[in-house]
């Protein structure tokens, strides 16, 4: 019936628009002919106005009511001037939202002169934000899994399911570096290093564009590095920092993998706000790189950008591109400027092949069999577990026997602890550390909350502390928090008391457990039995003291809806761990930054002190009563395995030349009795530079799986014109001298090296 009435409305709508009187079909819908040909074409035939709509985002909320799915006619009439894409990222039942898609669709179709199908736009960073579409663990989780076979696979997924439901763009990844740990977004990002980010959005873009999904590499360019950590702070560098350490990730993603959309950010840089940056959205972006395709605003982010060379206005709060026809029309725009912005658009969709196939949706009777699969939850659960990191592991307390019993204890044990960007009400489906434990357990399992996440209120510990003490084994779950996109951006501004300890403009000055937590994970360990705590957060946690005392300590990242069941897996045996820190873990807050790519000038160690546990004090001087090297460096992590490493070989060692691909082979030996997977991790040094460069940075790695007491001989490529710097002049060069291969288990647990000359 929606869908008959929809029809008579278009049919009114007909009646109103211009007819083309040439019945020949136009030149820019021959799917054959020259992409650039057909671009030439449609713009010859569009007034300034459709150029507008092209450049500004609509809503599917302006023809339905989210509340109850009530048509809005006049909606489609200010779809019109918004329909170079639209937004869909709403809750609702999948059904609705799949036949408000083609309405959307079909009234620009069949309604509009030119006929130029829209992009449908939503979230995605670990699922289609969607109702029912699969939800995976976070990005800086991903990344943990060292497994780009996994990510690529996931992001298949997650286009699978959104073209299912007609959405053609996806808001990710991000090629945002997790430098800044106060920021909120920090569980947003692949992790602190450009190589593993880039590498990791690589096969993210990958896998979604082959499902025909675009992606939109955000937030161009530097944006996870605010002054104070603050939600869209300015950003401070030079040049050289720009492109020695942000720039790669994004362009790995972008350009290699062939983006077909690109997102601004909010942030300046180096003083110059972002989606004004003529330098970075043209002339490297554009003039140096060759990208083709489009650049959107953030949500809001507007203002006299489209000179600059941001194309795309994102968002419905304020239409800054509206004047755009009498700025052109008065002389204050050049008409090309508009041409150009638009004709990238227009690649995009061309290239995509929407206007041959504009409607992507699946019928009704088919939306069971493509989303949220038992295929695809499965997927969830693998990523998931190789995404947790065994940082601690004392005495071998893990893997647990499943005939223990065991108690559950905190506020995360049984709770839903997602990363942001999923749909209002996800956190009542998905399986807890709880009931997964409960699940695959042939013992007694418990659960006592013990305290809140917000709260000091320690009431709740006694039932804790007798659970413990009744128990074998202890996990306590504790960490940090945050909200669905509803609850983080509409319970503050309406006052209901909601609050969060991550995500976006959810930003720190500490990174210490929350309230009563760590009070909670003292008394538990205190009962004396064996107690594993597991970090349950979107970022590095500083409590160092649990390091020392707990019997087992493990990072799980924001999970997916299969986390407690992932979790299960590693503490019982059933999946080894595998998961590298993608961040490195400070002490304290005030010895950050840690990344491990720092400059081979910076954090040269006199000696450090140290504040114990009896309140004795040991002083320093980097730092006086700390240290600032990191308690877990990047790529950390340990195993139930334990591997030998070879020697390290190079294919070529000397006259080396700057287009020469250089082969390091190391042999691992699993010395253990377990299967287990090993994340071989390369490193380049930059023995003597004309500028500073960083100390070490990663340029390959591989994950590898070993069986017990067997070898495995692993090879990793390296590009020498990687390996190159920008000189004082501004200009990439490798310079010959002298560069070191470091092979290891971490960027601290170095297990060989080699060295080879570059002429």
């Amino acid at each position: 019936m929606k869908l008959l009435l929809a029809s008579i409305i278009f049919t009114i709508f007909t009646s109103l628009t211009t007819a083309q009187n040439d019945t020949s079909t136009p030149l820019y819908k021959e799917p054959h002919a020259p992409i650039e040909d057909r671009i030439q074409d449609l713009l010859s035939r569009m007034t300034l106005e459709d150029k507008l709509s092209q450049l500004s985002e609509g809503d599917i909320a302006m023809w339905m009511n989210l509340t109850d799915n009530t048509f809005i006619p006049a909606g489609l009439k200010v779809l019109e001037l918004h329909s170079g894409q639209f937004y869909v990222g709403h809750t609702m039942p999948p059904s609705w939202l799949a036949e408000n898609i083609k309405i959307g669709q079909d009234y620009l179709l069949h309604n509009t002169t030119l006929g130029i199908p829209a992009l449908v736009q939503t979230e995605g960073i670990h699922g289609v934000r969607i109702a029912n579409a699969t939800i995976f663990n976070s990005p800086i989780g991903h990344a943990c899994s060292w497994n780009l076979g996994l990510v690529e696979e996931m992001a298949g997924v997650i286009a699978k399911e959104a073209s299912a439901l007609g959405v053609s763009q996806i808001f990710a990844p991000l090629g945002d570096l997790a430098r800044e740990l106060r920021f909120g977004r920090v569980e947003e990002m692949f992790g602190e290093d450009g190589f593993l980010a880039g590498e990791m959005g690589f096969s993210y873009v990958t896998g979604l564009q082959r499902g025909n999904v675009s992606a939109t590499v955000k937030h161009f360019a530097a944006y996870g590095s605010p002054e104070q950590g603050l939600n869209t702070g300015p950003v401070h560098g030079g040049e050289r920092e720009l492109r020695t350490t942000y720039l790669p990730s994004y362009k790995r993603q972008i350009i290699d993998a062939g983006a077909y959309s690109v997102m601004s950010a909010y942030s300046s840089y180096d003083g110059v706000p972002m989606i004004t940056n003529y330098h970075i959205l043209t002339e490297i972006l554009r003039d140096e790189w060759g990208y083709k395709y489009w650049v959107t605003s953030d949500s809001g982010g507007t203002d006299r950008a489209l000179e600059a060379g941001n194309d795309v206005e994102l968002g419905t709060r304020a239409f800054t591109y509206q004047g755009i026809p009498s700025l052109v029309r008065s002389g204050q725009l050049r008409q090309e400027v508009v041409d150009t912005a638009v004709s990238r658009l227009l690649r995009a969709k061309f290239t995509m092949g929407l206007f041959e196939n504009p409607y992507l949706a699946v019928s009704a009777d088919e939306l069971n069999t493509v989303m949220h699969t038992p295929e695809h939850i499965a997927l969830a659960r693998k990523l998931d577990a190789e995404s947790i990191v065994l940082l601690e592991n004392r005495n071998q307390t893990l893997p647990l026997k499943k005939t223990a019993n065991i108690t559950v204890i905190g506020p995360m044990g049984d709770f839903m602890n997602y990363g942001d960007y999923v749909i209002n009400g996800s956190q009542y489906r998905g399986v807890t550390p709880y009931k997964g434990i409960k699940a695959a357990s042939k013992g007694v399992v418990t659960y006592t909350k013990g305290c809140e996440r917000w709260s000091n209120d320690q009431s709740d510990f006694p039932e804790a502390i007798a659970a413990a003490s009744a128990a074998d084994i202890a996990v306590v779950v504790v960490g940090t928090w945050t909200r669905d996109n509803t609850e983080l951006w509409n319970g503050g501004a309406t006052g209901n008391g909601l609050n969060a300890t991550t995500g976006e403009h959810v930003d720190v000055s500490s990174l210490n457990l929350v309230g009563a937590m760590p009070h909670l994970v003292s008394a538990i360990i205190a009962t004396g039995k064996p107690t594993i705590v597991v970090f349950s957060s979107g970022k590095p946690i500083t409590e160092p003291w649990i390091s020392t005392r707990a019997s087992a300590l493990i990072q799980q990242f924001y999970p997916s809806e299969e986390g407690g069941n992932a979790l299960a897996d590693i503490l019982f045996g059933d999946e080894n761990p595998s998961g590298k820190l993608s961040v490195g873990f400070p002490d304290d807050i005030g010895t950050t930054p840690v990344f491990y790519d720092y400059l081979n000038s910076g954090r040269q160690i006199v000696d450090s002190g140290r504040v114990f546990e009896n309140g004795s004090l040991l002083f320093g001087h980097s730092y006086v009563l700390n240290s600032p090297q990191p308690l877990y460096e990047f790529g950390y992590g340990k195993s139930y395995s334990t591997f030998q490493y070879s020697s390290v070989e190079l294919s070529k060692t000397t006259g080396v030349k700057a287009n020469d691909i250089i082969t390091a082979t190391v042999k691992i030996t699993n010395t253990s009795n377990r299967d287990g997977k090993e994340v071989v991790q390369l490193y380049v040094k930059d023995v003597i530079s004309s500028v500073e460069v960083p100390n070490m940075q990663l340029r390959g790695f591989e994950k590898v799986l070993v069986k017990a007491g067997e070898t495995e001989t692993v090879n990793i490529n390296v590009k020498v014109q990687d390996l190159g710097l920008w000189d004082t002049r501004m200009r990439y060069v490798v310079e010959p001298g002298e560069f070191v291969v470091l092979v290891g288990s971490s960027s601290r647990d170095i297990r060989g090296n080699a060295s080879f000359v570059v002429e």
